[in-house]
């Protein structure tokens, strides 16, 4: 009885030792596919020379607070990861980019590897006059985003959608930029997606 025991004792321990090392300490993680992300693009081989990008699509992480604190400008679409850096690199204005009308209504949509306890989503649109060419900065954004998810620090699905109302006074290329405020830590998941009207 007591080797039966032993040896349960000893599966388990390398059972736990296992999903700790293969789960590390990993939170939320996840990107949009729905307009598709600059990362999407990366992990699905539509865009090459991504770097380590293609194989993290989920991990564009950095500091919350958008846009009063967060990534620098320049740096909003690798959350300021340098490992990341190729998502700040506007490709001469000529990443793929998702078709859209102005004011119809869409359905954005979050794939999740890890959902985390969740403050809210925010999307922001470029104003009128953005340069595509040129690094992703605040003043190049509207001011407030356009839509705001509440989540109240619930845990969001692993296929997360907000249907949401394009904004009616766009045309031509633009880049929306979706925020997932994550609740419980001091981060935030950053995903730049091209679309044009």
């Amino acid at each position: 009885m007591r080797k039966r025991i032993t040896t349960a004792l000893v599966g388990f321990g390398v059972a736990a030792t296992t999903v700790l090392a293969t789960g590390g300490s990993a939170q939320g993680h996840g990107y949009t596919q729905s307009p598709m992300s600059r990362q999407a693009y990366c992990a699905n081989g539509t865009v090459t020379n991504c770097g380590s990008i293609q194989w993290e699509p989920q991990s564009v992480e950095g500091p919350k607070g958008f846009p009063a604190a967060g990534p620098a400008d320049g740096k909003i679409c690798s959350a300021g990861n340098a490992a990341f850096a190729q998502l700040d690199d506007p490709r001469g204005g000529n990443w793929p980019a998702t078709q859209l009308r102005p004011g119809q209504g869409f359905t954005f949509t979050w794939k999740m590897t890890a959902p985390h306890r969740t403050t809210d989503f925010k999307y922001y649109i470029t104003k009128d006059g953005w340069d595509p060419t040129k690094p992703l900065t605040r003043a190049s954004l509207e001011p407030q985003p356009f839509m705001t998810v509440h989540m109240g620090g619930r845990q969001p699905a692993f296929t997360e959608s907000h249907q949401g109302t394009i904004p009616t006074n766009k045309s031509g290329r633009h880049l929306i930029l979706g925020v997932w405020t994550v609740h419980d830590t001091a981060n935030a998941f950053y995903a730049c997606s091209d679309v044009t009207f």
